[in-house]
C-alpha cells in the first residue's frame, strides 16, 4: 500500500517526533529542517535562527490506518498553536508552528483542521500553512531522540511527557499497540 507524507513544525522536533512515533499507521518520523534559505542547515546554523529553518518532522504514514486530517488534529491538540514564534522556552522562528502541505489537498486540510481546533484554544491560532520548500534531514544523533538519551535529558523529560499525555487522552483510539 502506497504512504503519504506529511511535515509539520511544533517547537522542538525531539518533541513533536516522540508524540507522532506513538501513532498507529505512522510508519516513520524524522527530524529535520525545513522553511529557510540557506541549503544544508546544520543544528547549530538552525539554532542561531539565521537561516529561516523550522525545526520540523516529516512523517511517513499510511493513509489505510491514519488519516491527515487525524495527524493535523494531532498536531493541534499536542503543541500551542497560539505562540507566535515560540514553545515554551524554545524561542525563535525555528521554533514556529507551522503545516507544509505537500499539495493543493493537505494545504486545504490545514485549513480545515485549524478552524476545527480553534474552538479548543483561548487565543487566535497563529500556525502558519508555509509552502513545502526542501527537506534537509537533521543530524543522526536528533533522530528517535526520546527513545534514546531523551529519556534522561531534563528539557526532554520536562516537555514531552505532557504532550503524551495529551496524545493518551485525546486519540487512545489512534496509538500504536507495540
Amino acid at each position: 500500500m502506497p504512504h503519504d507524507t506529511a511535515v509539520f513544525a511544533g517547537g522542538c522536533f525531539w518533541c513533536t517526533e516522540a508524540v507522532f512515533q506513538s501513532l498507529a499507521g505512522v510508519e516513520r518520523v524524522e527530524s529535520g529542517y525545513t522553511g529557510g534559505s540557506v541549503a544544508n542547515p546544520t543544528y547549530k546554523q538552525v539554532c542561531n535562527g539565521d537561516t529561516g529553518h523550522a525545526e520540523a518532522i516529516r512523517i511517513t504514514y499510511d493513509p489505510a490506518v491514519i488519516a491527515y486530517d487525524d495527524l493535523l488534529d494531532v498536531l493541534f491538540a499536542t503543541h500551542d498553536p497560539t505562540q507566535l514564534n515560540r514553545q515554551g522556552n524554545d524561542i525563535g522562528t525555528q521554533y514556529r508552528s507551522a503545516v507544509f502541505p505537500l499539495n493543493d489537498e493537505q494545504a486545504a486540510a490545514a485549513r480545515a483542521a485549524i478552524e476545527r481546533a480553534q474552538p479548543n484554544w483561548p487565543q487566535p491560532i497563529v500556525t502558519a500553512i508555509e509552502p513545502a520548500s526542501p527537506w534537509y534531514p537533521a543530524e543522526d544523533y536528533h533522530q528517535a531522540y526520546w527513545n534514546g538519551e531523551g529519556q534522561s535529558s531534563p528539557y526532554c523529560l520536562a516537555s514531552i511527557p505532557p504532550k503524551l499525555a495529551k496524545l493518551r487522552k485525546g486519540f487512545a483510539d489512534r496509538l500504536r499497540e507495540d
